[in-house]
């Protein structure tokens, strides 16, 4: 085989690859996608406590299951601890406090302010692997937040009015990113799916207790299309969808599979309308966009700072 050749089949190889990694990351923000707006629907007969803790038992049985047929070694020391991190960010945080939030608000209005989590978890992921990106990151990380606190203000009631829900959301977006960013380091450790399986098995005795408070404050009675969306966000949103986005990223290219997840709040806007029937307004069409355009432009910015390393 000549060397035009070897490069050939080698570019070919390459090419197949980066198809394969954004296939699967493609999917998992696809099934990320409707975590909101099939919220918005359990949380209509649902207690937001029992959404938010009961999937994560479900999710974290089955890790267990998933941990002891693959046969995976325990966390050793300090691992534990980073666990507990990406735990609290993605098993108990996001979960509880998106579930809260969406009793209120609508779905589309929730996906436009979590559109933040892509330049959040990029500036998590900054300060917690002590890199120097340039200006012009913080200043699109600066103006994207800026943006999703105005569209929040203005759709609360006037500027400068945020309401409960907003402030719950914004927490949501501040605890995923976190532990988005704190797993993704452990991830190299531990491995990917490995990371979130360990993290759904060490928030499970908190979520356990906290289900059964729910159960006893207000014993679950939603109705079979509620309780569905349930089952969605418990498998899938909270284990299978992982599987899927974190496959991606490991195949790669890391930088361009990280990159999909700008697709997803433009997707969960898009279910809400077509699934829920909320109407679509120019304010969030157009904060939808200016979101997702700084979230983009922050991330791109920093990749392009770290990918000659």
């Amino acid at each position: 085989m000549t060397d035009k050749s070897s490069a050939t089949a080698s570019g070919r190889t390459v090419i197949s690859t980066s198809r394969a990694g954004l296939a699967w990351g493609l999917l998992g923000v696809v099934a990320f996608s409707f975590t909101v707006p099939f919220t918005r629907v359990a949380v209509g007969g649902l207690s937001p406590l029992f959404i938010g803790s009961g999937r994560a038992v479900i999710a974290a049985l089955l890790a267990v299951v998933a941990l002891s047929v693959t046969r995976q070694r325990l966390p050793r020391g300090v691992q534990w601890v980073c666990l507990a991190v990406v735990a609290g960010g993605i098993v108990v945080g996001f979960p509880l406090l998106t579930s809260f939030a969406l009793m209120t608000a609508p779905a589309s209005h929730g996906a436009v302010v979590i559109a933040l989590l892509p330049a959040a978890t990029a500036v998590m992921a900054v300060i917690r692997g002590h890199e120097r990106p340039p200006v012009a990151f913080w200043v699109m990380a600066i103006i994207g937040a800026v943006a999703a606190i105005v569209f929040a203000s203005l759709q609360g009631g006037g500027f400068g009015h945020l309401t409960l829900s907003d402030l719950l959301l914004f927490g949501a977006v501040v605890a995923a990113a976190i532990g988005y960013a704190e797993g993704g380091l452990l991830a190299r450790e531990l491995g990917s799916w490995q990371t979130v399986s360990w993290a759904l098995v060490v928030a499970a005795p908190l979520m356990i207790v906290l289900t059964a408070v729910a159960w006893v404050q207000q014993p679950p009675a939603g109705t079979p299309v509620e309780w569905a969306m349930f089952g969605y966000l418990a498998v899938v949103s909270m284990f299978l969808g992982f599987f899927a986005w974190y496959r991606g990223l490991a195949i790669g290219p890391m930088a361009q599979v990280s990159q999909v997840q700008l697709v997803q709040p433009v997707l969960s806007i898009l279910w809400a309308a077509l699934l829920l029937h909320e109407e679509l307004t120019w304010p969030t069409i157009l904060g939808g966009i200016v979101v997702i355009l700084c979230a983009g432009i922050a991330v791109r910015t920093r990749l392009n700072r770290i990918a000659p390393d």
